[in-house]
C-alpha cells in the first residue's frame, strides 16, 4: 500500500532529529514507500469549503545537518491526501485550535492522526482530569486563596501553565515559600488561563515515565530522570533517558484509559506517570519514539504506521 502523506509540523529544518518523533514517523513512512509532503500550519487555507496548503515534497535522511531535501512548493488540496499527520508542537493556543477546525473538514475521509476534533477537546492537562482516581491531587485555578488552601492541605506543590509544553514554566513551590507571591504575580500577568496546581511528588527525582500507547495499547516506555537540581524531566530540559519496564500500576492506568483513546481516534498518545500517578495525557504531538528505540526498545514508528495503514485500508 502506497499512501500520499502530508505532515503538518513546525519548520523541518530546525528540528533535532536525534529526538524528534515526527522525523521518526517520516523515516518509516518513506521506508514503506509512502509519498511524503510537508507544510507548516500557518500555510493552511480554506476557501469555499476546500482546505489547501502550499506543500513541498520531502525526502528525509537520518544524517545530522543533512536530514532533509525539499521540493518546490505547490498548493494542494489537503483533502486529497490519504493521511495527514497533525504534528506541530504546542502551545495549544487559538492558532492550534484553528488548525484542528480546518483539518476537521477533511477527516475521516482523509485520515488525520490524531483526530483533530478530539485533539481540540482533549488538551493534555485537561483531558487527564477525566481520570482523577489515577492522578495526584490536582487543582485548576488562578485564584490565590484556592492555591493557598491547596498548599495548606498538601504541602509542596508544582505550578505550571495549563497550555504549556516541554517543561517550560514549571515551578516547585514549598508549603512556606517566600517566592510564592512573586511567582503568583508573574503567572498572573503572563498567562490569561487558569494554571495547573498539583501536589509535588518527590519521587520525580527517580524519573517521570513516558509511556507510548498506539490505538490504546501500551507498546513502549522510557524513564526520564531530571538533571541535578531540576524537577523537570523533559529531555529538552536536560532530562536523561533510561530503559524501563511497566509496573502493575502503570498497566492498570493504560488499561483504564486505553479504550477511551481508541474510541476517540487518538492513535498516537504519550502519557506521563510519576510514582504510579498519571500527570498528563499528551495527544497533540507526543514524543519518545527515538529515545525508546535508541535504548533498545521497539521501533514504535513501525507499529504506528501498521495501525495507520490498517485504518486507511478499512476506510
Amino acid at each position: 500500500m502506497s499512501l500520499t502523506v502530508a505532515v503538518q509540523m513546525d519548520p523541518i529544518e530546525r528540528i533535532n532529529i536525534a529526538g524528534d518523533s515526527t522525523f521518526a514517523l517520516m523515516l518509516e513512512a518513506q521506508a514503506r514507500g509512502h509519498k511524503l509532503f510537508y507544510y507548516t500550519p500557518d500555510k493552511l487555507s480554506m476557501r469555499d469549503g476546500v482546505v489547501t496548503a502550499p506543500m513541498q515534497s520531502v525526502q528525509v535522511r537520518d544524517v545530522k545537518g543533512d536530514h532533509v531535501t525539499l521540493g518546490e512548493a505547490e498548493t494542494r488540496d489537503v483533502g486529497q491526501m490519504d493521511v495527514v499527520l497533525l504534528r506541530q508542537d504546542p502551545p495549544f493556543d487559538l492558532a492550534y485550535i484553528t488548525s484542528t477546525h480546518l483539518l476537521e473538514r477533511i477527516h475521516p475521509k482523509t485520515l488525520v492522526v490524531n483526530d483533530p476534533a478530539q485533539v481540540r477537546n482533549a488538551p493534555e492537562k485537561i483531558f487527564v482530569l477525566e481520570f482523577p482516581q489515577l492522578m495526584p491531587p490536582t487543582l485548576i485555578t488562578r485564584d490565590k486563596d484556592a492555591i493557598n488552601a491547596f498548599r495548606a492541605e498538601h504541602g509542596a506543590i508544582v505550578m505550571k501553565p495549563l497550555y504549556g509544553n516541554g517543561g517550560a514554566a514549571v515551578f516547585k513551590v514549598a508549603e512556606k515559600d517566600p517566592n510564592f507571591g512573586s511567582l503568583f504575580d508573574l503567572f498572573s500577568v503572563t498567562f490569561r488561563e487558569p494554571w495547573v496546581v498539583q501536589q509535588f511528588l518527590p519521587q520525580v527525582s527517580e524519573g517521570d515515565k513516558r509511556i507510548i500507547l498506539v490505538d490504546g495499547e501500551p507498546l513502549g516506555a522510557v524513564n526520564r530522570v531530571p538533571a541535578e537540581n531540576d524537577i523537570r524531566s523533559n529531555m529538552v530540559r536536560g532530562g536523561a533517558a533510561e530503559t524501563t519496564m511497566l509496573s502493575d500500576r502503570e498497566r492498570e492506568i493504560c488499561e483504564t484509559i486505553g479504550p477511551h483513546l481508541r474510541k476517540m481516534g487518538l492513535l498516537f498518545v504519550g502519557i506521563d506517570v510519576i510514582a504510579g500517578n498519571l500527570t498528563e495525557i499528551n495527544v497533540t504531538s507526543p514524543t519518545g519514539l527515538r529515545a525508546i528505540r535508541r535504548l533498545g526498545g521497539p521501533d514504535l514508528a513501525v507499529s504506528i504506521w501498521e495501525c495507520i495503514e490498517d485504518k486507511v485500508g478499512r476506510s
